[in-house]
């Protein structure tokens, strides 16, 4: 491991000597603190977890079959505007003066609302899970 070591002279000293100012620099020279070597770490590269490599599988495998990849490009690039816009769009919302507690307040209503219906009782639960999995399986197939 290399390391660089950087050496700033100090400004120069005043020091009055009979009356009369004498002007110099004045040199410190520090040994660097000696570190032990860690010539015995080696370190590897992790490989891909299968997650990262299934997604880039499938957005080659939609390139790959597309026909119209100037459509695929446009639509990518209007997809990163439209999200440059609404984060713009809810940071000047956000700016607002009572705009953020009224969304608090609206997210405690229907936070608790949520927590009555869906979470307080077993039946209701378990209506919420039946439709969790109805929802999943409609967008994975």
């Amino acid at each position: 491991m290399a390391s660089v070591m950087a050496r700033l002279l100090p400004p120069p000293a005043m020091a009055v000597i009979g009356g009369k100012p004498i002007y110099g620099t004045v040199h410190k020279f520090k040994m660097p603190a000696s570190r032990p070597r860690l010539d015995g770490i080696i370190t590897k590269a992790a490989s891909e977890s299968s997650e990262t490599s299934s997604i880039v599988k499938s957005v080659q495998n939609v390139w790959d079959k597309s026909e119209d990849r100037i459509a695929l490009i446009g639509l990518g690039f209007s997809s990163i505007v439209a999200l440059w816009a609404s984060i713009n769009l809810v940071t000047v919302i956000d700016k607002l003066p009572i705009v953020p507690s009224v969304f608090e307040f609206i997210g405690l209503l229907f936070s608790a609302w949520f927590t009555y219906r869906y979470l307080l009782y077993k039946p209701n639960r378990e209506e919420l899970s039946v439709a969790i999995s109805k929802s999943l399986s409609d967008i994975l197939g």
